[in-house]
């Protein structure tokens, strides 16, 4: 019984929209009516500066990371801990608060797989960094980023959360369907044309 209550409360804790609290309390912006209309960190640095999106990216981390962390403190099950980590991305990504909508994911995965294997998620944030000032896209970074998990937790050996790794990774790619159709198209915006 603990246990499900703990993914209710991942879902419900994780479901907080901190990027549209910080556009609208710092900086009287919706991030939902301008840019992308996404609440995710990109998005808000664009329209309310770079701090606030550094900001955003935190928090929305700490939504994966910290949830896994103590959840493990109930049960060192990877089963447990890999619905734990979906209840944290279902909770950002179809939030309760924003009727079902939310981000994209991306810094919760994070958070999420740094409390998984630190080293499996500093491969694939390596790879996410690169990628983006490679091609200037923060969208094909990210899709970078969530290819390269399952990879990287072969290669660290932190074989049990492969499965929730490649469910993150089809998940991150259909959210970002839009991004992927711009970016065939060559019409995504460019990070660097955004500094």
């Amino acid at each position: 019984m603990l246990l499900i209550v703990w993914l209710a409360l991942t879902y419900l804790t994780a479901s907080f929209p901190f990027g549209l609290w910080i556009g609208l309390s710092c900086a009287g912006v919706d991030p939902r009516q301008a840019g992308s209309g996404n609440t995710g960190a990109t998005n808000v640095a664009r329209l309310c500066g770079t701090k606030r999106g550094v900001a955003v990216l935190v928090l929305d981390l700490l939504k994966g990371y910290l949830p896994v962390v103590l959840g493990a403190a109930f049960s060192d099950s990877w089963i447990f801990l890999s619905l734990v980590g979906l209840a944290a991305l279902l909770g950002h990504m179809c939030s309760i608060f924003l009727y079902g909508r939310g981000g994209k994911g991306v810094a919760t995965t994070i958070g999420v797989f740094l409390a998984y294997s630190p080293l499996a998620a500093l491969l694939a944030v390596a790879v996410c960094v690169a990628v983006i000032k490679r091609t200037g896209y923060v969208s094909a970074g990210s899709l970078a980023l969530a290819a390269t998990l399952p990879l990287a937790l072969l290669v660290t050996g932190n074989a049990a959360y492969i499965p929730v790794s490649v469910v993150v990774a089809a998940w991150i790619a259909w959210r970002h369907r839009e991004n992927i159709s711009r970016l065939l198209a060559g019409e995504e915006k460019s990070w660097r044309r955004n500094r």
